[in-house]
C-alpha cells in the first residue's frame, strides 16, 4: 500500500527521491555530450587522414569548421567541469539596474536586458521575462529574468558587477559622449530549500497597476505586485504578467532567492571572521566596458579579455567572457 501523503516524512523523501532522479539525469546528460564529442574527434581524425592520403584539399574548409566547433564545445565542457558549487546547475535569476547616467543609463540597462534575452536564445536556454519596470523617456529603470537551463546559475554568475558603456548619447541634442552604468545582479533560484521558508504573516502586499513606456499605466486593474518581506525589509515587485497572481508567484519566487542568497553572505562572513579575512565591499566594482565611440571595444577588466566587436557581444555573444572569468577563478 502506498503511503498516505500526510504521513510524517512523506514530502521529504519524495523531494529527496525528486533532487536524487534531477542530479542522475545530469550526470547521464554530462557522459553522453563526452562520448559525443569522443565520437565527433575519432570522425574527424579519420576524415582528415583520409583527405591527406587522397591529397583532397576539397574538404578543407569543412574540416577547419567542425575542428573549430568540437574545440568551442570542449572549450565549454571544460569549463561545465570547473562548476561544483551548490548551487552552479540551478536556474539563475538576473535582475538588472540603471544607474548613474539618466535617460541613457535607462537605455543601457534595457540594452543589457536584449543581450542576456539573445544569450538565452542562442543557447535555447528557458527564459521567463519576470519583471520589467520603464524609465519615464526610455528605456527601463530595472528588470528581472529567470534564466534556465545546464548550469545557469553557475554561466551567469559571471556576469555579476557593474557594466560601463561609453558612447554618443541619443539622448542628448548636441550628441555628447555620454558614459552610463547598469548594475547585473545573479542570484540562485532557491527551489524547495527547506531552509528558505517564507510564512504568509510575514508578506505584506501591495497592489498597484502596471505600467509600460513613458510611465503610463498600461491597465486598469492593480496586477501588478509589491511584496515586503517584514522580518528582513526586503522589497520585490512584478508587474509584467496580466494576472496579479501570477505576478505573485514570481515575487515569491525572486524573494526567496534573495533570501537564500542573503543566507549564504551571512555564512560567508562567519566563515571569513573565523580566519580573520576581510574583503573588500565589491559593490559598484566596474567589471566589464563597452566603448561604442570614439572607438569600439568591450574589456572585461578582471581578465583583460577585449573584443573589438561590441555590436556582436551585444547581440547575446558573451560566452568568451564568460569562460575566461570562471577559468580564471580555478584554484582561486
Amino acid at each position: 500500500m502506498e503511503r498516505e501523503a500526510a504521513e510524517p516524512g512523506y514530502w521529504d523523501d519524495h523531494q529527496s527521491a525528486q533532487m536524487k532522479m534531477q542530479q542522475l539525469t545530469r550526470l547521464k546528460d554530462t557522459v553522453s555530450i563526452w562520448r559525443g564529442m569522443e565520437s565527433g574527434s575519432k570522425n574527424l581524425v579519420e576524415l582528415t587522414e583520409m583527405a591527406l592520403v587522397e591529397n583532397d584539399t576539397s574538404l578543407l574548409d569543412e574540416l577547419e569548421v567542425e575542428a573549430q566547433e568540437l574545440n568551442d564545445k570542449l572549450t565549454r565542457e571544460e569549463v561545465s567541469l570547473t562548476l561544483s558549487g551548490p548551487y552552479d546547475d540551478r536556474p539563475g535569476i538576473v535582475s538588472i539596474h540603471a544607474g548613474a547616467g539618466g535617460t541613457d543609463a535607462q537605455d543601457w540597462a534595457e540594452m543589457l536586458v536584449r543581450m542576456y534575452c539573445q544569450w538565452a536564445e542562442n543557447r535555447k536556454r528557458p527564459l521567463n521575462v519576470m519583471d520589467l519596470s520603464y524609465g519615464e523617456e526610455a528605456g527601463l529603470r530595472s528588470a528581472t529574468l529567470e534564466i534556465g537551463g545546464r548550469h545557469a546559475f553557475g554561466y551567469l554568475v559571471a556576469e555579476q558587477g557593474v557594466h560601463r558603456l561609453v558612447r554618443l548619447s541619443p539622448y542628448d541634442p548636441n550628441n555628447l559622449r555620454q558614459t552610463s552604468f547598469a548594475q547585473v545582479e545573479i542570484l540562485p533560484t532557491s527551489e524547495d530549500d527547506p531552509e528558505i521558508e517564507v510564512r504568509s504573516e510575514d508578506i505584506k502586499m501591495d497592489t498597484f497597476r502596471s505600467s509600460g513606456p513613458g510611465g503610463q499605466n498600461v491597465q486598469k486593474v492593480a496586477s501588478a505586485v509589491r511584496l515586503t518581506h517584514l522580518p528582513t525589509g526586503i522589497v520585490v515587485s512584478c508587474q509584467n504578467e496580466r494576472s496579479q497572481h501570477q505576478n505573485r508567484e514570481f515575487a515569491i519566487r525572486i524573494l526567496k532567492a534573495k533570501l537564500l542568497a542573503r543566507q549564504e553572505e551571512k555564512r560567508a562572513r562567519e566563515v571569513a571572521d573565523l580566519r580573520g579575512e576581510r574583503s573588500a565591499n565589491e559593490w559598484g566594482n566596474q567589471i566589464r566596458s563597452y566603448v561604442l565611440h570614439p572607438y569600439k571595444s568591450v574589456k572585461d577588466h578582471r581578465t583583460n579579455l577585449q573584443s573589438t566587436n561590441p555590436d556582436s557581444v551585444l547581440a547575446g555573444d558573451i560566452d568568451k567572457f564568460i569562460e575566461a572569468y570562471l577559468m580564471s577563478q580555478v584554484g582561486e
